[in-house]
């Protein structure tokens, strides 16, 4: 209890700073791989409380590495903070960041007074929003080391990970002969028809998928005037699925689709990967649980969803190789969907900065019974190795 109380008291000092970050950074949206503000005023933050500081990091200009502490075990906390074009921070990286820093510095200092071996570490990581940062830094080393990771995102309530898809992005491009739509029709191959029975093949093929599946696409390019029967069209498709060899399987048959569809057009097709991919979430079970227990007492009033999420995040590679929790915290009073104007708002709210400093507080819990508990942190990585190939 005395240690819950410290954590408490040391969030609450630096409350005024986290809070501000979170605002200036959420007046300042910055999209991914650009976060040059962002990155900078966390680095000088986390430099003045006594974190050892690298950026660039892992390949990246606009991520950083901090570290306090020393020894086995090394425990990170995961730091976003890229905005969505257009709309800027409606998915709250903001919060996260702010977040993570403040389960830090709160760790610190627990460790520090009460002589606790083990490394914390603050990551920061731009460009979730399908750009794949995460992917990269692994990719790079980044997680070279670490022992298990965690972050808190916003979310119109509190629940655990939830888990995530995997998800492959399919840029389609249709190639043809154009014409004259009135005069001469029968000279064309209609690419942008190409497009359309693409679209048809995968609403019809949505019957047989698994309710957990999911694809999506948009027309990127279908012709400039409608009497010119197009030569050229494209359109994007994201395809998900939370088992990545399920995801393998639908992205060979939307090729088949794809390809069938250039057949019956007489048109020629081109396929290519389009931005990041990424893997399926791997949800820790006892750094869930964990989590919840903090959260719910910290108010943070916690429920469990009654089906696994559908959304994908980069932070699926990040479970896949460390053992790791991307749990949610509440920001709203009501249901609100991410990624809107509403969720924006919320992410700049009074409100919403109260639970990120209540998220922080309970991350901070997790990652003390991470260093403290050696039954929990033999369990931990237990279910790790059972449930990640």
């Amino acid at each position: 209890m005395a240690t819950k109380i410290e954590i408490k008291k040391t969030i609450a000092k630096h409350a005024g700073q986290l809070e501000s970050l979170a605002m200036k950074i959420h007046r300042n949206p910055e999209l991914g791989f650009e976060e040059k503000k962002a990155c900078a005023w966390q680095v000088q933050l986390l430099k003045k409380w006594g974190f050892k500081v690298k950026t660039p990091f892992a390949g990246l200009s606009t991520a950083y590495n901090a570290v306090v502490g020393g020894g086995r075990p090394v425990f990170c906390l995961m730091a976003e903070y890229d905005a969505l074009p257009e709309i800027g921070h409606a998915c709250g990286h903001n919060l996260i960041c702010a977040a993570a820093i403040g389960a830090g510095v709160a760790l610190r200092d627990v460790m520090k007074r009460e002589k606790i071996a083990g490394t914390v570490v603050v990551m920061g990581t731009p460009a979730e929003e399908s750009k794949g940062g995460k992917v990269v830094m692994l990719k790079n080393g980044a997680m070279k080391g670490v022992d298990a990771a965690m972050m808190a995102h916003p979310s119109f309530r509190t629940t655990p990970d939830t888990g995530c898809t995997a998800i492959q992005r399919i840029d389609v491009t249709y190639e043809g002969v154009s014409a004259h739509a009135a005069a001469a029709p029968e000279k064309a191959k209609n690419a942008l028809d190409a497009i359309m029975l693409l679209f048809h093949g995968v609403s019809v093929w949505r019957q047989q998928l698994p309710e957990s599946s999911r694809i999506h696409g948009i027309v990127a390019e279908g012709g400039v005037v409608p009497n010119v029967i197009p030569d050229h069209a494209s359109c994007r498709f994201f395809i998900r699925s939370p088992d990545d060899d399920v995801l393998a399987d639908m992205i060979e048959r939307f090729g088949d689709i794809a390809k069938g569809a250039a057949l019956m057009t007489d048109t020629k097709v081109q396929m290519s990967p389009a931005l990041m991919s990424y893997k399926a979430r791997r949800p820790n079970k006892l750094l869930n649980e964990a989590f919840i227990e903090s959260a719910g007492a910290l108010g943070l009033n916690p429920v469990i969803p009654d089906r696994p999420g559908r959304g994908s995040s980069d932070f699926g590679d990040v479970s896949q190789a460390v053992p790791g929790a991307h749990v949610y915290f509440g920001i709203a009073r009501r249901e609100i969907a991410c990624h809107s104007v509403a969720f924006r708002k919320a992410a700049g709210s009074a409100y919403g900065l109260k639970q990120m400093l209540r998220a922080s507080e309970a991350m901070a819990q997790v990652g003390y019974k991470y260093f403290t508990d050696q039954t929990f942190r033999k369990n931990v990585h237990d279910d790790f190795r059972k449930h990640t190939k």
